[in-house]
């Protein structure tokens, strides 16, 4: 539990406007009975004069201890919150009062506060405090915390959008010696909350274009000792006797083999385009924009193929141009979670270095998923550049339909539909260069373009001379 209280020389507990009024009516009163000489009124000044005394025999030496934890472990949008505000009380007279509020993040959002039982409401009882949607939060609770105690705020909700929020700082003053003192407002840190993008379903059952690998679990176009059958043929020097069809050798009169196709893991690079962002964010049920449909869609992607024993790997197009090495198994699926939570949209006038985009990051046989909304010109380029190098690219379409841009006059829409024609055009340029585009819809979207690319792959080329 940790908490800050400011300036060491200002002190931990002042005075109240109550006792600056209990002081001020007794000294009134005497001084009226003195001047006056009425007994009456000295005798009036005896209850709030022994009632201050009575209320500040004992007075609190510290302050109010606050804390924020939350159950952090393998959030994700749209899934529930449980986080809790504990307040400490290490001194031997009890709080009458301490008021909490916290600030949360816009996209956690908090239904319901619940009062632990170490602690009573500001009602007096016990029991779940009066649940509401956007106003949870925007007010302080009061509840009382008796010496030497642990009070705990419960809230419950839920998260609405990935990424990295906080939840916090939260603020508690305590009221003691009934009313009459106060102590000074104790902060807290910010308490980081990760919220991991929803993995769309997605399933891609065509072959790779090609596989590095010796094993794996890819059906490959390629011969070798794997489970698929690819053909008949004659027995020659190296085959298994075990691979002899003995039917189809009969009949020829010559010995012949099953071949099969190897079985083999592929590599697959996510590129990520964060050159520009379009669209509104409406989290997890609202509107996507081209930011959230690029995190999710390259998640389930790397779920997929990372499911299957392949190799991924995630580049950024932008200025910072960040890298995750290719791995495989769940620890680079968790890793691959944490490095999406900090993707962010980076604009540069400057064009993104070349070379990280060289044959020591992008493999040759590597399938290379470009997610990008095509919204800037340089996107368009670094496509055809990565397709006249011989790899083998799918883009993938992340703008939104619902992306149009604020009405700002009478030619806006008109404008609009310039640069929607203007950016087909470009799709069909980079189509014609050999980069299938398609655009994100979840379970299926890319079986047909990896068909597609994978007969491209194994269909013989023209020799150079």
């Amino acid at each position: 539990m940790t908490a800050s209280s400011g300036d060491a020389s200002v002190p931990d507990w002042v005075s109240t406007r109550a006792l600056g009024r209990a002081v001020l009516l007794t000294g009134l009163f005497l001084v009226a009975g003195a001047l006056l000489g009425r007994i009456d009124l000295v005798v009036l000044a005896a209850p709030f004069a022994l009632g201050t005394a009575y209320a500040l025999r004992r007075r609190p030496a510290r302050p109010p201890e606050i804390g924020i934890g939350a159950d952090d472990t393998n959030l994700v949008e749209g899934g529930a919150l449980v986080a809790g505000i504990s307040v400490g009380n290490r001194d031997d007279v009890g709080y009458d009062l301490v008021l909490v509020r916290t600030v949360v993040s816009s996209w956690l959002r908090i239904g319901e506060v619940r009062f632990a039982p170490g602690g009573a409401g500001s009602d007096g009882s016990d029991g779940p405090a009066p649940a509401g949607r956007r106003d949870a939060t925007d007010r302080p609770y009061g509840f009382g915390v008796p010496a030497g105690t642990i009070a705990d705020l419960e809230l419950h909700g839920g998260t609405l959008r990935w990424g990295r929020h906080s939840l916090g700082p939260a603020a508690v003053r305590a009221i003691a010696c009934d009313g009459l003192l106060a102590s000074q407002t104790v902060l807290s840190d910010a308490r980081p909350v990760p919220v991991y993008p929803v993995t769309e379903p997605f399933d891609a059952d065509e072959a790779m274009p090609r596989a590095a690998g010796l094993v794996g679990g890819h059906r490959s176009r390629r011969p070798g000792e794997g489970g698929e059958l690819a053909g008949v043929r004659i027995f020659g020097p190296g085959d298994r006797l075990r691979r002899i069809d003995w039917r189809v050798s009969l009949r020829a009169r010559q010995l012949h083999v099953a071949a099969m196709l190897s079985d083999r893991d592929a590599e697959v690079v996510l590129l990520l385009d964060v050159l520009a962002e379009a669209g509104r964010s409406g989290g997890i049920r609202g509107s996507a924009s081209v930011l959230d449909t690029c995190v999710r869609a390259a998640a389930a992607i790397a779920e997929h193929y990372l499911h299957r024993g392949d190799r991924v790997s995630l580049l950024e197009y932008g200025p910072s141009a960040r890298r995750l090495r290719p791995a495989t198994g769940r620890r680079q699926y968790l890793t691959l979670l944490e490095w999406l939570l900090d993707v962010r949209v980076e604009q540069s006038p400057h064009e993104p270095y070349d070379q990280v985009f060289g044959p020591q990051l992008l493999s040759s046989n590597a399938l290379v998923v470009v997610l990008t909304p095509l919204v800037d010109a340089r996107s368009a380029a670094m496509l055809a550049r990565l397709a006249r190098s011989g790899r083998f690219v799918v883009a993938v379409d992340t703008l939104p339909p619902s992306a149009v841009p604020p009405k700002r006059g009478q030619w806006t829409e008109v404008a609009h539909r310039l640069w929607r024609l203007d950016r087909d055009t470009t799709i069909g340029q980079l189509r014609e260069h050999g980069v299938p585009v398609v655009t994100w819809a979840g379970a299926g979207s890319l079986d047909l373009v990896l068909r597609d690319v994978a007969r491209l792959a194994s269909a013989p080329r023209p020799a150079l001379r």
